[in-house]
């Protein structure tokens, strides 16, 4: 019986963190910092691309997108280190979603 409460509060969850996922997607901008061939390949709807080497140096640009900041790469690492980069810059109002594979989970 603990189990089955366990699962049902985990899903539970999961379905609040999805929900809250797609209520960032909708307010926010959704930004891919995988290269532009990976970008080319398939990227999440209404996406922009700014690949991780380029974060840095569009600070400015980033502080003039709506907020937050929804970045995602192919495997969550390089969206980390562009959110860490923004919140350093000031930019505190961004998320790591992780890989384009999540984002497009938590999306539906």
């Amino acid at each position: 019986m603990r189990m089955i409460r366990w699962m049902v509060n985990i899903a539970g969850a999961a379905s609040k963190k999805y929900k809250k996922m797609k209520d960032l997607i909708n307010k926010g901008t959704v930004v891919d910092v995988r290269s532009p061939q990976e970008f080319a390949g398939e990227h999440f709807p209404n996406a922009i691309n700014v690949p991780l080497e380029q974060v840095q140096q569009k600070v400015n640009e980033f502080k003039e997108m709506p907020k937050p900041i929804i970045a995602y790469c192919r495997s969550g690492n390089r969206s980390g280190m562009a959110v860490s980069m923004l919140k350093q810059a000031g930019i505190t109002d961004a998320v790591n979603a992780g890989g384009l594979d999540d984002l497009l989970l938590k999306a539906k």
